[in-house]
């Protein structure tokens, strides 16, 4: 079967763009950051933020210590870093690479802490690769979306060629595991797999700020029908109660040392200020926050009847992990994977969006240009990657990064433009 020639250059385009977001970060976002820890004397160790979690669930189910005390964290800094932190190292990162996570995260992570480091990490990367690959098509299927198989190979290059997946996959950032449960739960939601999608959405917890914005919209959806969604609270509540449980047996009190780390974490990372926190400061951040919370409280309580797949609950859906990028702690571009089912929901009615008035269109272009420019960014510097000395290209390391905050703000910002009657008919 021949291919359209319009699918075969916007492939092309979409490889080229993958590629050269790949050049960025592995010539110019890397050499920038080694050269910079060798002026200032800022260790590297395997910065994989897979490492605190791996070694913490190793010697607590192995050794039987405490993964949140402070022998462990500086036994993490040394594999992090390559060496323990000292404070009285001016350049030296401020975060302590604790174990800030829910102890259960151990379970997930059981199966590798026989394994030496180097192949749970090599492993994890491909693995983050598979989930994230799998996560557009599962994404499609829940919005009822079908396209060709070369207009989904393209949707997938370009997922796998943003900043935020390459960020995640390098760093193997539990965010992308917690990502793709969300988009199977969301799914499994969608077809009747009520229980199963609950037991999913509760092994996304282990990164609780990003699941349980969503959690809380799903449990709201299924106490408004109990007679028939009941499975699903019970899918999460029971493997909830599972999980805290089996943690609690493994190290009693581990809930007040989780709460210690997290604030620790807040302390040491600068308060972990959000997106909105850093666009608009702390103060007017938090307020801006409490609006958004409410506003989409209302949408997801007038929405809250609605069948599950529809497009009144797909849009409360993405609405929530969008807001969810926007407010939640510490604005690292990794969270911005939970923006692709916006990102592709918006997608499928940008003709629709562009062509119904003036302020439709200007968000849509303000939007397309913070979503494109990373890759155009990156295109430039890989090309004049040609004709100037590296340290030259390496210099604007910051160029693809420009729109980072304001993408969040823009897929946001766009979603609730989506079409009104079909929400309503819905």
């Amino acid at each position: 079967m021949k291919v359209p020639a319009k699918s075969v250059l916007c492939l092309f385009l979409a490889l080229l763009f993958a590629g050269s977001m790949w050049f960025y970060v592995q010539h110019v976002l890397i050499p920038h950051q080694q050269a910079e820890g060798a002026l200032y004397g800022i260790p590297r160790g395997n910065l994989s933020d897979l490492y605190p979690r791996w070694l913490g669930s190793r010697e607590l189910l192995l050794h039987h210590r405490d993964p949140y005390s402070t022998e462990v964290t500086r036994e993490i800094q040394a594999g992090y870093y390559g060496r323990q932190l000292d404070p009285t190292r001016p350049h030296d990162p401020k975060d302590e690479q604790g174990f800030a996570y829910p102890a259960y995260v151990v379970f997930l992570l059981a199966p590798t802490v026989t394994l030496p480091f180097d192949i749970v990490q090599a492993g994890f990367r491909w693995f983050l690769f598979a989930v994230t690959v799998a996560s557009v098509p599962l994404w499609l299927r829940t919005f009822g979306w079908k396209v060709s198989a070369e207009s989904a190979v393209i949707l997938i290059v370009l997922t796998l060629g943003s900043f935020p997946v390459l960020q995640g996959i390098k760093l193997q950032q539990l965010t992308l595991l917690v990502a793709g449960l969300i988009a199977v739960s969301t799914m499994l939601l969608a077809e009747g797999g009520l229980f199963s999608a609950g037991v999913l959405l509760a092994l996304a917890t282990i990164k609780p700020q990003l699941a349980l914005p969503i959690a809380a919209w799903f449990t709201l959806w299924a106490l408004s029908d109990w007679a028939r969604r009941r499975r699903f609270w019970w899918g999460f509540a029971g493997t909830v109660a599972v999980l805290v449980g089996g943690a609690e047996l493994l190290l009693p009190g581990w809930i007040g040392r989780f709460r210690e780390a997290v604030a620790a974490y807040r302390r040491y990372n600068q308060g972990a200020d959000s997106v909105l926190d850093v666009l608009i400061t702390p103060y007017w951040g938090r307020w801006l926050a409490i609006l958004i919370v409410l506003a989409l409280s209302c949408v997801a309580w007038r929405r809250r009847r609605t069948g599950a797949g529809s497009w009144a609950h797909n849009q409360v859906t993405v609405l929530i992990l969008a807001a969810t990028v926007v407010i939640m702690p510490k604005a690292s571009p990794y969270n911005q994977v939970l923006l692709l089912p916006g990102i592709l929901l918006a997608l499928r009615q940008v003709r629709e969006l562009w062509n119904r008035g003036l302020i439709r269109r200007t968000v849509v272009g303000i939007c397309g240009l913070a979503l494109i420019w990373p890759w155009l960014s990156a295109l430039g510097l890989m090309v004049g990657s040609f004709f100037l000395p590296a340290e030259s290209v390496q210099r604007a390391w910051a160029l693809p990064l420009y729109t980072s905050m304001a993408i969040p703000i823009g897929v946001l910002a766009l979603l609730p433009l989506g079409s009104a009657d079909r929400a309503e008919s819905a």
